[in-house]
C-alpha cells in the first residue's frame, strides 16, 4: 500500500514567501523606529538639550531590560513554551507600548508637563525627555528583539529543508531597507516640522501596520500546525528549563554567541554615531552625512539573499564569518586613520560600502548555522541567548562611545566638529577580535563536523 503524502503550506513556494514577507515586514518597520533618531543626533542636542553622554546613554537604554532583567531569556523560553503566534502578538504589542511612551517623551506634549517637572527632580544633568525616551527605549527594545528571536524561529519553521539561508537572507534585507528608509526620511521630516518627534510619530504609525502583519502571519501560522497535526509529523520534544543549561556548556555555541556580540557592537553603535561622525569628518550638514549612511544598508540588501543563496547550495558559513569581521575592521580603520586631506567624499562613501559588503556576510552566514548546533525544540532559547550576550554590547557599546567622545573632545561645543578618531578605533578593535574567534569557530566546525561550511539545502 502506498502512504498518502500530505502537503502542508510550508510546502507551497507561495505560501511559504507569503508568510516570510508578513514577518520581514514588521522587521522593516522596527528598524525604522530603532533608528529613527540617528540622523537626528546634532538636532537633538540643539533643539531638546541633549549631549554626546546623554545620546550615547539613550542609545544603549534600549537593550537595558534584555540584559540587565533578563527579559531575553524569558522571552527565549515564552517562545518555546508558548510558541511562535502567541510571542509574535505580544512582541508586537511591547513594541508599540515602548515607541509610543518614547514618542510622547520627545513630543511638545510632554514639554512643560507636570511628569517633565517630576523627572527634572532628579539627576538633573541628564533631561528629563532623555529619562523618559529611554524608559520607552527599553520597553521598545524589549518588543524588538523579541520579535527577532521569532521571527528567526519562525522561518526555520517555514523554510527548514528548503531555502532557509536565503530566506534569512531576504528578512535581513527587508530589516535592512527599513535602515536605509529611515536615514533618508527622518532628517527630512524632522527639518519639515522643525522638530523631532514628527519623525518619531511618522515611525510608529508604521510599526502598527506592522502589528497587522503579525496578526494576519499568526493565521496561516495556525493552519500550518493544524495541517502539520493532521499529516502526523510528530512534534517536537517538550522544552525543559535545563536546556539552557546546554548552551552555556557548549563551546562552540559560545564561540558563535561571542562572535555575535563583537561583531554587532560594531556595526549598530556605530549606526547611531555614523551621521555626526561624517558630518564632522566631511564638514556637511545633518542631512547630506545622513544620505551618504544610507547608502549602508543596501549593500546589505543586495548581498545578504545572494549570499544565503549560496551558502543553501555551496556552505562555507564560517569562511563567510571570517571575511565579514576583516572587511568591518577595515572600514573603521578608514574612518579613524585616513588624515583629514584625503579623507573625501570618495573614500567615505568606498568605506560605507566595505561596511555593507561585511554586513551581508556575516548575518547571511551566522543565524543559519545556530541550528546546526542546538535541537529545534529549545532553538527560541538558543537564539534568546545569543541575542541576550549580543545585547550586552549593544548595550555597553553607545554609552563607552558616547563618554569617550565626550573625553576626546573636552571644550568643543559644537556638535559638528568632533573628533572621532577615539571610537573609530574602539570598533575597529571589536573588529579584530571578531576575525580571531571566527578563525576558532572554523577550526571547531572541522574538529566536531558541525556541518557550518556544508550547504544547508537537504538533496
Amino acid at each position: 500500500m502506498t502512504e498518502k503524502i500530505i502537503t502542508t503550506l510550508r510546502d507551497k513556494k507561495a505560501a511559504r514567501w507569503t508568510a516570510l514577507i508578513l514577518l520581514a515586514l514588521m522587521m522593516f518597520f522596527a528598524y525604522m523606529f530603532v533608528d529613527v533618531l540617528s540622523p537626528l543626533k546634532s538636532m537633538l542636542e540643539t533643539h531638546n538639550g541633549w549631549s554626546s553622554e546623554t545620546y550615547g546613554t539613550f542609545a544603549g537604554s534600549e537593550y537595558f531590560l534584555n540584559v540587565f532583567a533578563f527579559f531575553l531569556i524569558f522571552a527565549g523560553i515564552i517562545l518555546d513554551k508558548m510558541g511562535i503566534r502567541f510571542t509574535a502578538i505580544l512582541s508586537a504589542s511591547v513594541m508599540v507600548v515602548g515607541a509610543s511612551i518614547k514618542y510622547y517623551a520627545v513630543s511638545s506634549f510632554f514639554a512643560g508637563s507636570a511628569l517633565e517637572g517630576a523627572l527634572n527632580s532628579f539627576w538633573p544633568s541628564f533631561p528629563a525627555s532623555a529619562k523618559l525616551a529611554s524608559v520607552g527605549f527599553m520597553i521598545f527594545g524589549s518588543g524588538v528583539e523579541m520579535a527577532g528571536i521569532t521571527v528567526s524561529k519562525a522561518i526555520v519553521k517555514w523554510f527548514k529543508g528548503y531555502e532557509l539561508a536565503l530566506a534569512m537572507g531576504i528578512e535581513m534585507a527587508i530589516a535592512r531597507l527599513g535602515v536605509f528608509a529611515v536615514f533618508l526620511i527622518s532628517p527630512r521630516i524632522a527639518a519639515s516640522f522643525q522638530n523631532v518627534s514628527s519623525s518619531v510619530l511618522f515611525c510608529l504609525i508604521l510599526l502598527f501596520i506592522g502589528f497587522i502583519c503579525f496578526i494576519v502571519y499568526s493565521v496561516m501560522d495556525r493552519r500550518l500546525d493544524k495541517q502539520m497535526s493532521d499529516s502526523g509529523v510528530e512534534p517536537d520534544d517538550p522544552f525543559k528549563i535545563s536546556d539552557i543549561g546546554k548552551l552555556f556548556t557548549s563551546k562552540t555555541f559560545l564561540i558563535v554567541s561571542g562572535l555575535c556580540v563583537l561583531y554587532y557592537s560594531a556595526i549598530f553603535p556605530f549606526q547611531k554615531f555614523a551621521t555626526n561622525m561624517l558630518e564632522c569628518r566631511l564638514g556637511m550638514s545633518n542631512t547630506e552625512a545622513s544620505d551618504i549612511f544610507a547608502l549602508f544598508p543596501i549593500g546589505a540588501m543586495v548581498l545578504t539573499p545572494l549570499l544565503g543563496g549560496f551558502l543553501d547550495r555551496k556552505g562555507k558559513g564560517a569562511t563567510m564569518l571570517i571575511i565579514g569581521a576583516v572587511l568591518m575592521c577595515c572600514c573603521h580603520l578608514v574612518f579613524a586613520l585616513v588624515p583629514e586631506q584625503y579623507f573625501t567624499t570618495t573614500v567615505a562613501l568606498a568605506a560605507i560600502i566595505i561596511l555593507g559588503v561585511s554586513f551581508s556576510l556575516v548575518p547571511a552566514a551566522l543565524w543559519p548555522s545556530v541550528p546546526k548546533l542546538v535541537e529545534n525544540r529549545y532553538l527560541g532559547s538558543a537564539y534568546s541567548v545569543i541575542f541576550w550576550i549580543q545585547n550586552i554590547g549593544l548595550l555597553g557599546f553607545p554609552v563607552l562611545i558616547g563618554k569617550s567622545l565626550a573625553a576626546s573632545n573636552v571644550g568643543v561645543t559644537d556638535p559638528s566638529q568632533y573628533n572621532y578618531t577615539q571610537p573609530m578605533l574602539i570598533f575597529a578593535s571589536l573588529g579584530i577580535l571578531a576575525f580571531l574567534l571566527g578563525l576558532w569557530l572554523k577550526y571547531e566546525d572541522k574538529k566536531h563536523k558541525y556541518g557550518l561550511e556544508l550547504p544547508n539545502i537537504q538533496k
